[in-house]
């Protein structure tokens, strides 16, 4: 899979991107990463992209022409290249949107700055992704986000795929949290790992670990309990 990333700091990348499991997979080749400077699509000495809002008002604007002119060329030059604007009035991205975008081959994710983007060119990229109900300075955190959890979900990224079946959010749990997890020692400071985790019995620990994810998901995030209940939702 591919992921191309438009932003105004391409220094920052790859950061977090070039460790751990997707690091390797960007190393191995499975996942490509290409950053874009924004300013290398300006046409002026300056190479400026922002500039004052019509109508006043506080904060600069990203100008529509160099985001429009990269999105146009990184289009001509990538087939079937799908491209989202990070902003907080985008569709919320949550885990059925990694598992949506993983099924894509290519991903331009178009990192906004300042007080925002010129409508124009939010309109000629088209679709927008929100990571969250709260204000970042840019998109980069957010792009860096979306593509951690959506190149997890490619495979051959996770070395064992069958833990993707099993954690947070997964069908195993039908959508909610996982539920407590244990290691050694079996005994810490007096608390001990549930007996039925020691037992051997699959059938039972199954069971047990579903129960203890609907206990949790209820507790904590009554939300998502909410979701799974409604037509359509996680089953």
């Amino acid at each position: 899979m591919r992921f191309d990333v438009l932003t105004i700091f391409p220094s920052v990348f790859p950061g977090p991107l070039g460790i751990g499991v997707v690091g390797r997979a960007v190393e191995a080749g499975s996942i490509e990463l290409h950053v874009h400077d924004l300013r290398e699509h300006t046409t002026d000495r300056h190479r400026q992209v922002d500039d004052m809002q019509f109508g006043g008002g506080a904060g600069m604007v990203l100008k529509p022409e160099p985001i429009s002119r990269a999105v146009r060329a990184l289009r001509a030059d990538v087939p079937g290249l799908r491209t989202i604007l990070l902003s907080p009035q985008g569709r919320v991205f949550t885990q059925d949107v990694a598992r949506e975008l993983a099924a894509e081959a290519t991903v331009l994710l178009v990192c906004g700055r300042y007080q925002g983007v010129d409508e124009r060119a939010r309109e000629d990229i088209g679709e927008e992704l929100s990571v969250g109900d709260y204000v970042l300075s840019g998109g980069e955190v957010g792009a860096m986000a979306i593509i951690e959890a959506t190149a997890r979900l490619v495979p051959g990224v996770v070395g064992s795929p069958e833990s993707l079946d099993e954690e947070t959010f997964s069908s195993t749990v039908a959508g909610g949290l996982e539920p407590p997890l244990y290691t050694r020692p079996a005994d810490f400071e007096g608390r001990e790992v549930p007996a039925v985790l020691r037992s051997g019995d699959h059938a039972a620990i199954t069971a047990w670990r579903r129960q203890q994810s609907d206990d949790v998901t209820r507790r904590r995030r009554p939300d998502l309990v909410r979701l799974r209940a409604s037509p359509g939702g996680n089953k």
